[in-house]
């Protein structure tokens, strides 16, 4: 065990910027919580915590571990509270297959741009057993750590892949791929499949037009009551939320 020195401390603060991340193939978490559930699920490079921590968890699946202070872990943590503990891990490497699509309920994210609506999204994933996410290339990068600490351990089981969203589109056929637009058809009124893609779109423009013109079933979440006025929209984490649940509903009482 050795002590965190100010260099590692400002390697573990570099982490916060994507090209470095990109260059290590790594990415940080904090705290016990999430710390504790990705632990045995990818290697762990590097792990810093207190001596209390330390103590409550002597054997540790870490290639370096370092005792520091609160304070240390202060100067090297990126969250506005710090933990007891931070870790790095190393980015794992998932092959691509579309066969998922065609054999269980997946989403697809058209260029959203928010760390924590991804990492929400990958928790709503989790929860909702939806195991496999594809992500446009101008999505936000799922190890930005805001993305990983919302994900609240998600991202040990759900798979996150980036990959040109028509192609993929294209490449599954007649397969049901759904979306949310304003003129779709209410949601609670479409019989929803058990298998397929559901592409939730962009914060502010919503899914692209070319991503559109491939989708097969047009879905609206409908607000209530129907003649009320109200926001032009839903946070897209909330309407992800909101969808999987009529997905996974439907599928309980098929």
């Amino acid at each position: 065990m050795t002590l965190l020195s100010k260099n590692k401390i400002k390697y573990i603060r570099s982490l916060e910027l994507k090209k470095i991340r990109k260059e290590e193939k790594v990415f940080l978490a904090e705290g016990p919580k999430l710390v504790g559930d990705l632990l045995g699920r990818f290697p762990c490079r590097f792990l810093a915590a207190t001596s209390d921590w330390l103590k409550e968890h002597p054997v540790l699946p870490a290639q370096e571990v370092s005792e520091a202070t609160s304070d240390e872990l202060s100067r090297a943590s990126l969250l506005k509270t710090p933990q007891q503990v931070l870790a790095v891990f190393e980015q794992p490497e998932y092959l691509f297959d579309t066969e998922a699509v065609r054999q269980s309920l997946c989403l697809a994210l058209d260029d959203v741009q928010d760390p924590g609506n991804l990492g929400t999204i990958i928790r709503l994933a989790d929860w909702f057993g939806i195991e496999h996410i594809f992500c446009s290339p101008n999505t936000v990068d799922v190890y930005n750590p805001k993305t990983i600490q919302a994900t609240m351990g998600g991202i040990a089981r759900v798979k996150v892949y980036y990959t040109p969203l028509p192609d993929l589109i294209r490449s599954l056929g007649d397969m049901p791929v759904y979306g949310t637009f304003l003129d779709g058809k209410n949601m609670y009124e479409q019989p929803l499949s058990v298998h397929g893609l559901i592409v939730m779109g962009n914060e502010g423009n919503g899914i692209g037009a070319e991503v559109e013109e491939l989708i097969n079933r047009k879905l609206y979440i409908p607000n209530y009551p129907i003649e009320r006025e109200t926001s032009e929209s839903l946070n897209v984490a909330i309407a992800t939320a909101v969808v999987c649940a009529e997905f996974r509903r439907q599928a309980a009482w098929s």
